[in-house]
This record gives structure tokens, C-alpha cells and sequence, in this order.
């Protein structure tokens, strides 16, 4: 019963397979990545956008971007930290928070990973429209200084945001809005505070976005609006997750009886069910023409057994032990059932 149980609660056919999602995410990383390099936009546009990001948080003195910057730019204890969290952890704790959802939580995956991707791919939307100068781009009479560039010496990156040294011209430095960094820590968070048990997974869940949304202001990666962006970004997506997921069982239900329809046309004809054959005979068998009646006591007797043991049959199938020896013997017949017979 136990055994039986399990199964039911977990059945192989709902559960994701690693060999169909790990190409789904590299398509959708590989879209991503593509459409934010070829999208690069006029440098001109990038700075006036950028520009008139900064005059809207100095208006409502929101540009906490300036200290922190002159925070990190002085101590290089806290400097060189956020340099190598910005150029690692946005890569390396995103998948590692998938495969860790995949592998504990694999009935909640689906919803996430899509929650991921959709928003990823509306980052992307905006970084083709909206193309922003980063605060370490702008000329230096703004009071801005690339971490980056002045810790290069510390790490693998060189002067061009967290690209390897020499790779500076495969990468888009004005897809700074809006900030996928913080919207993807935020994303690592939700996670880890849903579906995490331990408090230290929560405390975790709730001290990364906070950590990532500084260390992108303090390096001068990205302005606070870029990381209010990028949060928005991360809501929107939650919102289409839902819809997107009933869209595409519907996408899979469609194809699956496309499928059957076409194995059901194309079986051989001896796999088909000749017209006007009854239901459990067999081609070639005499047919039965006694109308219900029975000719043989015999027979009948013997179908009546079977009809009346088939439920038997069946429940035994399903709940019965694995192992024989597990079975109750029934007691043997003796001076009782003679009793009962007489009574």
C-alpha cells in the first residue's frame, strides 16, 4: 500500500528531464547574449539616457550610486570584493540556484526557470530600446570612478565591465538598463526564501539582492533606477509566468494528440480493429450467436466466477504486497464451517 502510495505522489511523467532543459536554457542564454551584444545602439543616445537617468535621481536626490562609488574607490577592502562579486557571482549563483531547485524542489522548477527566462528576455526588450551609458562611462566631471579599471590589477577582468581581458569588444557596456544583475540576485533570493528550509538559506535569500543591488552602485556599473528596473523587470515576469506555463501545456497537449492521430492513421492493418468485430474477440474466432443464452452449465457457471472474482482480482493487483509470503492464509475449513452448514 506504502509502495503504491509513493508512486502515485510522484509520477515520472510530470517531472522536468535535464536532457530537454539544459538545451532550453542554453538557447534562451544564447538569445540573450546575442540580442544584448548586436544591440549596442548610438554611444551619443547611450549617454544622453544615461545622463538624463541622473538628473532625475539628482531631482529627487535618489543618486546613492555617488557615495557608494566614493566608498569603494577609497578602500580597496571594499572595492575589490564588490569588483570580483560583480564579475562572478551574477554567472556562477544563478545557474547553481537552478540546478539546486531542479534537483530538491523539481515540482516547483518549471515555474521558476520560466519565471526566469520570461523576465530575461524582457531585459532584454529594454535594453534595445532604452541603450544607457553606465555611470563609469561618463565623463569624469560627474564624480564617477570605474572600480573596475582601478582594481583590474586584482582580477581577470581589464577595463571594459566584467569581461576577461582582451574580450572588452564582445561585450555591450551601454546594457546598463535595466540592471538583470540585481534583477537576477532578486530572483536567487525569491527563491532561496521560498523553497529553502534552513534560516540560513532565508537569511541568505534575503542579504544577496541587497548585497548585488550595492556592489552595482559602488563599482558604478549601474544607477539606482537601473536597479529599480531590473527588480520591475523580475515582477513583470512573475506576472506572465502563469499564463505562459497554461500557454505552453497547451502548445504540448495539442502536439501530443497531433502525434496520436498520425501513429493511429499510420498503424499496419492487421493492428486495426476490423469493422463490426466485437469487443474481445478475436479475428478468426466463430462468433458468438446465442444471443445471451448459454448452452453449457459449465460455461456459465464459469462466467459467473469470473465476474464475480474480477473486483477481487483487480484490488488484489493493485494493493497486493510484493513479496507472497506476505499474504494471510485463510484458516482451514473444519468443525465450524460443518456447524455453520447444519445451522
Amino acid at each position: 500500500m506504502e509502495s503504491v502510495r509513493m508512486y502515485r505522489t510522484a509520477p515520472l511523467g510530470k517531472r522536468p528531464r535535464w536532457w530537454t532543459e539544459l538545451p532550453l536554457i542554453a538557447v534562451v542564454y544564447a538569445v540573450y547574449s546575442a540580442g544584448r551584444l548586436l544591440v549596442r545602439g548610438d554611444v551619443s543616445t547611450a549617454v544622453d539616457h544615461g545622463l538624463s537617468i541622473l538628473d532625475l535621481e539628482k531631482r529627487f536626490r535618489i543618486n546613492f550610486e555617488h557615495p557608494l562609488n566614493r566608498l569603494f574607490t577609497d578602500h580597496a577592502i571594499l572595492g575589490v570584493p564588490a569588483d570580483f562579486a560583480y564579475a562572478s557571482l551574477h554567472y556562477v549563483l544563478t545557474p547553481a540556484v537552478l540546478i539546486w531547485i531542479f534537483r530538491r524542489r523539481s515540482e516547483h522548477y518549471r515555474k521558476v526557470r520560466t519565471w526566469l527566462m520570461i523576465s530575461t528576455l524582457i531585459g532584454l526588450i529594454g535594453f534595445t530600446l532604452l541603450p544607457t551609458c553606465p555611470p563609469r562611462l561618463l565623463h569624469d566631471v560627474y564624480g564617477f570612478t570605474d572600480t573596475m579599471r582601478q582594481y583590474s590589477s586584482y582580477g581577470w577582468w581589464g577595463g571594459d565591465a566584467s569581461a576577461p581581458r582582451g574580450l572588452g569588444g564582445l561585450t555591450n557596456q551601454y546594457a546598463a538598463m535595466p540592471s538583470l544583475h540585481v534583477g537576477w540576485a532578486l530572483w536567487c533570493g525569491a527563491v532561496l526564501w521560498r523553497y529553502g528550509r534552513s534560516a540560513w538559506t532565508k537569511v541568505a535569500g534575503v542579504a544577496y539582492p541587497l548585497a548585488i543591488t550595492l556592489v552595482v552602485m559602488g563599482t558604478a556599473n549601474h544607477y539606482f533606477l537601473d536597479a529599480v528596473a531590473g527588480t520591475a523587470v523580475m515582477g513583470v515576469g512573475l506576472l506572465l509566468t502563469k499564463p505562459a506555463l497554461r500557454l505552453a501545456g497547451r502548445i504540448r497537449a495539442r502536439f501530443a494528440r497531433t502525434a496520436e492521430d498520425r501513429a493511429a492513421t499510420g498503424r499496419p492493418a492487421t493492428d486495426r480493429i476490423p469493422d463490426g468485430a466485437a469487443a474481445g474477440e478475436t479475428p478468426g474466432a466463430p462468433a458468438n450467436v446465442g444471443g445471451g443464452c448459454e448452452t453449457s452449465a459449465r460455461t456459465a457457471l464459469s462466467r459467473t466466477a469470473a465476474s464475480e472474482t474480477q473486483p477481487e482480482a483487480d484490488a488484489r493487483d493493485l494493493f497486493a504486497p510484493e513479496n507472497p509470503a506476505d499474504i494471510p492464509r485463510q484458516t482451514a475449513r473444519g468443525t465450524d464451517g460443518a456447524a455453520a452448514a447444519a445451522r
